[in-house]
C-alpha cells in the first residue's frame, strides 16, 4: 500500500475504528470484504480486504463514495 492515495496505516484505522460492513464478494475462491470507516484524522474511506490463513491482507482503499457514506451515516446513526 498505499492505494488511492490511502496509507497503510489510515487502512489499519478504519479496521479498528468498528467499521460498517458492507458486504461481501467471492472471487478466486476467496471471500472479499467491503467495508467503511474512519480513519483518526476524519477520513471515510472504503476499504476491501480478505482473510487468509487467519489474517488480513488489504485489496484496496480508496475515499468512499456516495454510495458507502449514505450506508455508513444510516448505520452509525
Amino acid at each position: 500500500m498505499p492505494y488511492n492515495g490511502v496509507t497503510l496505516a489510515e487502512f489499519e484505522q478504519v479496521l479498528n475504528s468498528d467499521p460498517v460492513e458492507l458486504d461481501y464478494e467471492l472471487i478466486d475462491d476467496e471471500e472479499r470484504y467491503r467495508a467503511v470507516g474512519l480513519t483518526r484524522g476524519g477520513r471515510l474511506l472504503s476499504v476491501v480486504f480478505m482473510v487468509r490463513n487467519g489474517k488480513i491482507h488489504g485489496v484496496t482503499a480508496f475515499p468512499a463514495g456516495t454510495l458507502d457514506k449514505k450506508a455508513y451515516l444510516e448505520r452509525t446513526r
